[in-house]
């Protein structure tokens, strides 16, 4: 590398105009994300968004940014904070493949707070910036041979931890800093990602809270660069730099090759599906079979195949996926969100209500499931999700559906229509239809310079 990537990026985000496609893309992303907020909001989880609200209310602070849904006026960080947990806490947010990360849930809450208090820069490139940092930082991430994500291989939540660099890019362009301040924010955002990924598999409710620490650091580390504060100017790539310490080994080309003119942003996948991404080539299955007169009362047993490396989150522990301890958990396990698809069918085939409570039958649908690594799933693995289910009944009939890349991912998008559809029954938990269409049309002005305050008067 003949230059350090933080000033690569510094100058890609202090530079950038992004091209018609990516700005007509980014509200878009916006109201992703203030559906999946506004639905979290309305559902009035137990623990995670109400803690990190009562949280920031006990620090008060200067009323800069406001809190979705709640209203509260905060101090920018602690709002991007709140509205961060909001925006991850269903497990609903946008991803991009390979590096399967949720980029906006961070991006875009840390970039309206900062908006909100009065930076003035170029909203809507500066979420661009900050979503194409994200995605390229994850992408280095992974194996090129092998297609393994070595964030995950270490038990770190890559999203988090890119995002927080993410965040910290998008509020730095809206603070129009210049490049080398800009790299100063990516060295300081470098020292505030975090997130270990235990709770995908045992449970916790505090992997919801990730992807607002990283929007709350994403916008410290910008404020303090903006202040005068520096960071290492090798922060990414040295011998004790973030990929050292997240992943052991990366893959430069990623961060840096076609910066500007190639757009993973574009790549950024909306989910159709509120649960874990890696579990959606089994509802698809499950769904395709439901449509074709499968009877889950029929079941006798059922085996799903799925790429080898998602087993981990998906499968593992066995007992504890089997029967899991809520329905946050629930999201995260193969085998009951089958059961869910076979049983249920809310929103775009399987809803948030489908996940409002553990359900008796599918707990015993979903201990009838073995779940094993698909050689072809694990051949397209992680450009793709794919799957294979094969079901018995109590016939003795075997039926059997196979996915090669699950419903929202390459090669089968969510049409324009689902995707509003899915922002008008998330925002519509919340708020009346009007209420939701003025909101829309808020987020589209932003476009063309409208302002963020009227995105939170609604």
């Amino acid at each position: 590398m003949s230059r350090p990537l933080a000033q690569v990026l510094g100058e890609f985000a202090a530079k950038v105009d992004p091209p018609e496609q990516v700005r007509a893309d980014v509200p878009t992303r916006i109201l992703d994300v203030l559906g999946n907020s506004l639905a979290a909001y309305a559902e009035k989880d137990a623990d995670a968004a109400p803690a990190a609200l009562a949280a920031m209310r006990r620090w008060a602070g200067v009323p800069e940014a406001t809190v979705l849904g709640y209203r509260d006026r905060l101090p920018a960080p602690n709002a991007a904070f709140v509205n961060g947990v909001l925006a991850h806490s269903l497990d609903y947010d946008d991803t991009h493949l390979p590096s399967v990360l949720h980029p906006s849930a961070s991006v875009v809450p840390a970039a309206l707070a900062a908006a909100e208090a009065g930076a003035p820069g170029d909203l809507i490139a500066a979420i661009a910036a900050g979503i194409e940092v994200t995605n390229r930082l994850g992408m280095a991430g992974c194996d090129p041979d092998t297609g393994a994500n070595l964030y995950f291989e270490r038990g770190q939540h890559a999203t988090s931890i890119c995002g927080a660099i993410g965040a910290a890019v998008a509020v730095a362009r809206l603070y129009d800093l210049d490049a080398a301040r800009i790299a100063d924010a990516i060295g300081i955002a470098a020292s505030m990602g975090a997130g270990v990924l235990e709770a995908n598999r045992t449970g916790g409710s505090v992997k919801r809270a990730h992807c607002g620490w990283a929007a709350h650091g994403g916008v410290v580390a910008a404020t303090l660069a903006a202040e005068g504060l520096t960071g290492p100017p090798t922060v990414l790539e040295g011998r004790f730099g973030f990929f050292t310490a997240h992943t052991g080994r990366f893959t430069p080309e990623a961060v840096t090759d076609g910066l500007g003119e190639r757009w993973e942003l574009l790549r950024t996948v909306f989910k159709p599906y509120p649960s874990n991404h890696f579990t959606h080539a089994g509802i698809d299955c499950a769904l395709a079979l439901r449509a074709a007169g499968l009877d889950p009362d029929d079941v006798e047993s059922a085996e799903l195949g799925v790429a080898e490396p998602v087993l981990r989150t998906i499968a593992e522990p066995a007992a504890e996926k089997a029967r899991p301890r809520s329905g946050y958990h629930a999201k995260f396990s193969g085998p009951y969100t089958l059961a869910v698809a076979l049983t249920g069918g809310g929103g775009l085939g399987v809803g948030l209500d489908d996940f409002a409570e553990l359900d008796p039958r599918r707990l015993e649908l979903a201990a009838k499931v073995r779940m094993y690594a698909d050689p072809a799933a694990t051949a397209v693995f992680p450009r793709a999700f794919a799957g294979v289910l094969r079901v018995r009944t109590r016939s003795g009939a075997v039926l059997e559906h196979r996915v090669d890349s699950s419903r929202g991912g390459p090669g089968h998008p969510l049409s324009p229509a689902e995707v509003d559809r899915k922002f008008t029954g998330n925002a519509g938990r919340a708020m009346p239809v009007d209420a939701v269409a003025a909101l829309s049309a808020a987020v589209r002005e932003l476009a063309s310079g409208g302002p963020v305050s009227a995105v939170f008067q609604v």
